[in-house]
């Protein structure tokens, strides 16, 4: 049997992605965003609030998504919690290494092992001093610690969370069920 449960969103899994940017006078800010993800081949979609953020964007027009990662949980979720307009030194609270990109005008938190260099190329204002935007993927850095023997990606060295936000729980992503594009063909 199946219950009715009303409007409360249910929208699972969200990506854990940490939005970097420079201000204005180049000072490095980090948020922790979950209502983003791929909207084309090289494209990424951000709905985000009104944020440090949000202003860095407007005005740089460039930003870097990093995936976080099981091993960067609690630095991820801190600067979620913590503004960046109140809050100037967050990103050393956290100890991570900043680097600046070599494609846009944005940091790159070394400590974070894959990370996606993008410019902005639409931003429209949701209300409220919030935004969506959506960013080009210029260049994707990846440590090689995360790298299969194949140099791509391997989603069980990165570990990347997820948040369950029906619980308000972190998840790391499972285990592998199947294979995409394959599969469904053995279905007449």
């Amino acid at each position: 049997m199946k219950k009715n449960l009303g409007t409360k969103m249910f929208f699972t899994p969200l990506p854990v992605l940490i939005v970097g940017t420079y201000d204005s006078a180049g000072v490095p800010d980090a948020m922790n965003v979950a209502w983003g993800g791929q909207c084309g081949p090289k494209h990424v979609a951000l709905n985000i609030g009104s944020h440090q953020t949000t202003d860095n964007l407007r005005i740089k027009k460039a930003f870097t998504l990093a995936y976080a990662n099981r091993e960067n949980e609690a630095q991820a979720d801190f600067v979620g919690l913590v503004s960046g307009r109140k809050e100037s030194d967050k990103i050393k609270k956290t100890g991570w290494k900043v680097t600046k990109s070599s494609y846009v005008d944005a940091p790159v938190f070394e400590d974070l092992p894959v990370t996606l260099e993008c410019k902005v190329i639409d931003m429209k204002d949701e209300g409220e001093g919030g935004a969506r935007v959506v960013g080009e993927v210029v260049n994707i850095i990846a440590d090689d610690k995360v790298l299969n023997s194949k140099g791509q990606i391997d989603i069980d060295k990165l570990q990347p969370i997820l948040l369950d936000d029906s619980i308000a729980a972190y998840r790391v992503v499972g285990e592998k069920v199947g294979n995409a594009f394959v599969d469904g063909k053995r279905i007449k």
